[in-house]
């Protein structure tokens, strides 16, 4: 379904201040339409949204809705919201931020970045190739791009480029010009149930890229080779450190501010490109992917090599991805939104790649009770590259489920099959504490948690 919108219509977003919510919002109040929103608590989304002038009523109300025309729910919002069941007995029609963001993007040339893990870095490091160009792209990303200082910024081109979200299998409503496929985890299971049904809307999302555009797809991946032989036409490029990909990561040196690489473009009918001294103020085979994914788009768009490789060393970075908040008995403390096993273990390995001779601290909280069911025994061998993790209470994100296992066990279990020392800490005062009385020689910290940990590693120095 196709929505046409017309200036007069009012939008109401329920739970304005996620991430995705609060990006589209923005998006959509600057292509000038009337634009308001609901949300229980305050954040850093709600007043920057306040800063654009746009109406946000505190908590959900049946009276919130009294002038909208149009309501905007993300997979977050549960069937017993005030504000939805008011919708509908109004009858005034309801959106999935997915089909919204669809509609509004589809009038552009976009790039689409999917996947499990690194969409948010993928998605910046283009929007930081493309400031080098006359371009000015839309940008709807998951996380806040420190050189805009935003989750979104309204471009004067007709490109966009966006993350979106495959928690709720919302992003096959977009039609790709150009798609980045990272990696394919198990991930969402409480939507897909199964990973042949996760596949089915990743090879539905490539299948819609046209002949005209194009897929990248990184192949260091294993499902992502798996689809591979699913995909309808051979409309799609590869790329990783795997030597029958189109782009192959070579030489790769890493250091504790930045990455250095090489890389080799084979593509059909072209001449062998071989690009040196690629620099990137990331740590991490993982990021270097992620650049490689950004690279392979730039280059078939047109980007000269050269403005690319300044796009890519300029890169500002994201919020809560590896960011180093503050300095405590000269130990570096840094926050990182890591919450899968996928994502700990691969930020870890960075860690430990040129931090080796460092003792590593992983101050960990879970989030959502329903993930640390479905992934338990994979978290427990998440940490093997730290030395001592401190494990947080879980942050449960609303969910009102049973976690089913003694959380103490699970503590042990990491202890086991990592090989680390463990502490458990109940709230931030017993965090602070413990580090008071363990911080001291050389020693590197990373926050990790999708949940309040965040919060709690950027109030530590007052309770230091």
């Amino acid at each position: 379904m196709k929505i046409k919108l017309a200036k007069k219509e009012i939008i109401h977003f329920i739970g304005i201040g996620g991430i995705g919510m609060s990006g589209l919002s923005l998006i959509m109040k600057g292509q000038g339409f009337k634009v308001q929103g609901s949300d229980i608590s305050n954040n850093k989304n709600i007043e920057r949204l306040k800063k654009e002038k746009i109406k946000i009523y505190s908590g959900h109300s049946k009276k919130n809705l009294k002038d909208a025309t149009i309501v905007v729910i993300s997979s977050a919002i549960k069937n017993n919201n005030l504000e939805l069941i008011e919708a509908k007995r109004k009858k005034i029609p309801i959106i999935r931020r997915g089909k919204m963001l669809a509609s509004i993007v589809s009038l552009m040339k976009n790039i689409v970045v999917v996947g499990s893990h690194g969409k948010t870095t993928t998605t910046s490091l283009i929007a930081s190739i493309f400031q080098e160009t006359k371009i000015d792209p839309t940008i709807i990303n998951g996380g806040v791009i420190n050189s805009i200082k935003n989750t979104a910024k309204l471009g004067k081109s007709d490109w966009s480029i966006l993350e979106a979200d495959e928690s709720d299998g919302s992003f096959v409503h977009i039609s790709p010009t150009y798609s980045i496929i990272t990696n394919i985890d198990r991930e969402h299971m409480d939507f897909y149930k199964s990973m042949n049904d996760l596949k089915k809307y990743f090879i539905e999302f490539i299948n819609k890229v046209p002949s005209f555009g194009k897929s990248f797809i990184c192949i260091d991946d294993k499902i992502n080779r798996q689809l591979l032989k699913s995909i309808k036409s051979k409309n799609f490029y590869t790329y990783g450190q795997k030597d029958n990909a189109n782009l192959i990561i070579k030489n790769v040196k890493q250091y504790k501010s930045f990455s250095k690489f090489d890389l080799q473009v084979k593509l059909p009918n072209k001449d062998v490109l071989n690009i040196k001294d690629i620099t990137i103020p990331l740590l991490g085979i993982h990021n270097i992917r992620n650049a490689v994914g950004a690279i392979g788009v730039a280059l078939t768009v047109g980007i000269p090599i050269q403005k690319i490789k300044i796009g890519l060393k300029n890169f500002k970075g994201v919020q809560r991805r590896f960011n180093k908040i503050f300095t405590y008995n000269k130990i570096d403390f840094y926050d990182d939104y890591a919450h899968h096993p996928t994502e700990i273990k691969v930020v870890l390995q960075g860690v430990k790649q040129v931090f080796n001779e460092y003792e590593k601290v992983c101050i960990f909280q879970p989030h959502r009770i329903s993930r640390l069911k479905d992934l338990k025994k994979d978290f427990t061998y998440a940490f093997k590259d730290a030395d001592i993790v401190v494990l947080c209470p879980i942050y449960s994100a609303g969910e009102k489920i049973k976690l089913g296992f003694s959380y103490e066990d699970f503590a042990r279990s990491i202890i086991k099959n990592s090989s680390v020392k463990l502490f458990m800490v109940e709230n931030n005062h017993q965090l602070a504490n413990y580090l008071k009385q363990n911080m001291y020689g050389k020693k590197i910290v990373v926050g990790m948690g999708a949940g309040s940990i965040s919060n709690w590693i950027k109030e530590l120095p007052d309770l230091l």
